[in-house]
Formats: structure tokens, C-alpha cells, sequence
């Protein structure tokens, strides 16, 4: 793959663009603070600001990497910041991207995640030369997967006690999109 890192996007309704110091706090009211948001996720809820900047200034550090992908999800109409998508495994040896992802939960079921998604999809496969994006989810988050289909990924199965997120050790269901499949 040639890594280019978080490389600026954008969707019709979305922005996807680094972080910057300016948004801890956006991150933590939209997201981060809450904990029905957290609740599948691998990171504890963020219980205080200093927490979300924390986040920023480990993000800002993270894009002098190339391997670096961390997106922060903002609407292009309001300029608000609501959630955040990024790679959070990469396996050079086989082209093989992770994608994970958090938005706001007054922002669920509007297709903002999935439009994110399928745009970093279609960037990791066209410019960086991905063979392989995938994701999972805890099975009792199942919007999650609904996420991962509308971004054109495909169900591979459920891996027992494969996952540990905020609820302990979970069932994760699992789903891919490989270059030859587009």
C-alpha cells in the first residue's frame, strides 16, 4: 500500500478532515462524553473535557504518520463536528484495512456513518491500494452492521468471544469489502 494519511474528503453533506486542538470540546458534548454512544465501543466513555483533549493532541501526534487515518466527521451545512471514523488496524502483509467509528447519538439514523465510511472505503481502495477494508461489531449492536452494509461490506460471520469492548468479552460479527468485489 503507499500510506497517505488522514487526507481531507468530503461527501455531499460531509466533511472528513484531521482534528484539531479546537475540537475537544465539540468532541466530548457530540460523542465522547456519552455513555449509550461508548457502550460497544473499545475506549472508556471520556468522564471529563481534559479527556477529549487528550484524544486531540493523540490524534495531532498520530498525523506526522503516514499510516495515520483519523477522521474527524463534520457537517459540511452546520460545520459541526459529530463524530469521528478512522483505520484502527493495519496489516501491510496482506493490504488489510480496519475501519471503527463513533457519531453522536442525536445524529444516528441519518446515513452520516455509512456516507463517511464509503467515502474512506472508496479512498483506501483508489489511492492508498487497500485489498482488503473490514470491520466488526458487538452482535448486540447490530446498527453497527448495518453501517458496514450500506458502505458496501459483506457479512463474513460471528466469531465467538472475539471482541472485548466497554461490556467485557462480546461475540463479534465481522464484515469485509475486498478491491475485486467493487
Amino acid at each position: 500500500m503507499k500510506h497517505l494519511g488522514t487526507v481531507q474528503l468530503e461527501t455531499d453533506r460531509l466533511v472528513l478532515r484531521r482534528f484539531t486542538v479546537d475540537d475537544a470540546e465539540s468532541v466530548f458534548n457530540n460523542w465522547a462524553s456519552d455513555d449509550e454512544v461508548t457502550k460497544y465501543l473499545t475506549w472508556p466513555t471520556h468522564k471529563s473535557i481534559d479527556v477529549s483533549r487528550e484524544f486531540m493532541d493523540y490524534c495531532m501526534a498520530g498525523y506526522a504518520n503516514l499510516t495515520c487515518y483519523q477522521w474527524g466527521i463534520e457537517l459540511k451545512n452546520t460545520k459541526e463536528l459529530i463524530g469521528s471514523i478512522s483505520v484502527v488496524k493495519v496489516i501491510d502483509e496482506i493490504d488489510r484495512l480496519e475501519l471503527g467509528w463513533a457519531i453522536g447519538r442525536k445524529y444516528w439514523g441519518n446515513g452520516y456513518t455509512a456516507e463517511a465510511a464509503a467515502k474512506i472505503i472508496g479512498f483506501l481502495f483508489d489511492r492508498v491500494g487497500a485489498n482488503c477494508i473490514y470491520a466488526g461489531h458487538d452482535v448486540n449492536n447490530p446498527n453497527s452492521g448495518r453501517v458496514m452494509q450500506k458502505a458496501g461490506m459483506k457479512f463474513e460471520g460471528i466469531l465467538r468471544q472475539s471482541g472485548r469492548n466497554n461490556r467485557g468479552i462480546v461475540d463479534m460479527a465481522h464484515y469485509s469489502i475486498i478491491e475485486a468485489e467493487r
